[in-house]
């Protein structure tokens, strides 16, 4: 059995299509299918279900699957290990984020820290990050909600406030805070489903009895507020992500603890640098400094 051979059975494994798992690893779809065809031989069982150019795990390669990441996951901690024994100073520093809104302020503090670590952010849904920490091919995560399971380290470093924004003008413009019932009949912007604060907002709202009616809803969490200042909705806003503004009111939420929670999230048998040790406490300091603030 051959490294080549795994890494190419985990690509076709998430996949699940031949042609679209050979571009992405830049083979031949001859070259690949022979590949897996050969790591099949050598098991003596048939790892997937062939319907047409698609394929399904079947029994057997679902079973061989966790090994097989569990032993490249292993491999890749290794690979990093060597690396920063023997270049601590550099090296990249792989981060997925659900909320982004401190993530500028928290680099620019590591990068005072650890001038030559390069790094690489991923902005995910909440499934397709923990997809990524379960492989084990992140760091650190920061992410709204907080993640829980067995191979998850889990630290809630803030608990955020949210807020809701409105442009001037607005009926509720003259004011500090609002109830959550005075909201059901406004229009709103925000994040698709499945990101966390979208999920937590809807779910709060439904307590309150009301579904939230959306015009706009997107991907990126920043582009909120001037879609708040064009007039086209009012919107749900974490108090780290709200700024002052001639063209926005930020109002307070009344009777209800309406936060969300900051989670640090990695996986327990990841590999941890030295420099990930150092963003650790760099998010850690970052968010302690914030909450002597707001006292």
């Amino acid at each position: 059995m051959e490294l080549l051979q795994l890494q190419y059975f985990l690509r076709v494994a998430r996949m699940e299509h031949v042609t679209e798992a050979a571009r992405s690893l830049h083979v031949t779809q001859s070259s690949l299918s022979k590949t897996i065809q050969r790591l099949e031989e050598d098991l003596g069982v048939p790892l997937f279900d062939r319907i047409g150019r698609k394929l399904r795990l079947n029994e057997f390669g679902r079973r061989f699957l966790r090994r097989a990441e569990r032993a490249l996951f292993e491999l890749e901690q290794g690979k990093q290990e060597l690396s920063d024994l023997s270049n601590p100073e550099h090296g990249t520093l792989e981060l997925a984020v659900t909320t982004a809104s401190t993530l500028p302020q928290i680099l620019r503090e590591f990068r005072k820290k650890r001038p030559y670590i390069q790094f690489h952010v991923q902005m995910l849904s909440t499934h397709e990050m923990v997809n990524l920490l379960h492989r084990g091919e992140v760091d650190f995560c920061l992410s709204s909600p907080p993640v829980q399971g067995e191979d998850i380290e889990c630290e809630i470093v803030f608990v955020d406030p949210i807020l809701v924004a409105v442009p001037k003008g607005h009926r509720l413009a003259d004011r500090s805070s609002v109830s959550l019932a005075e909201l059901r009949d406004e229009w709103f912007v925000g994040v698709k489903k499945g990101y966390g604060t979208r999920d937590l907002v809807d779910s709060v709202c439904e307590s309150a009895g009301f579904v939230p009616k959306y015009v706009y809803e997107g991907d990126e969490p920043a582009r909120l507020s001037i879609l708040v200042e064009a007039e086209l909705g009012i919107a749900f806003i974490p108090s780290t992500a709200s700024y002052s503004s001639d063209h926005i009111t930020f109002l307070q939420i009344e009777n209800d603890e309406f936060v969300r929670e900051i989670a640090l999230l990695s996986h327990r048998s990841r590999y941890i640098s030295r420099a990930a040790l150092d963003f650790r406490e760099v998010v850690v300091e970052y968010f302690g400094t914030i909450s002597k603030q707001t006292m």
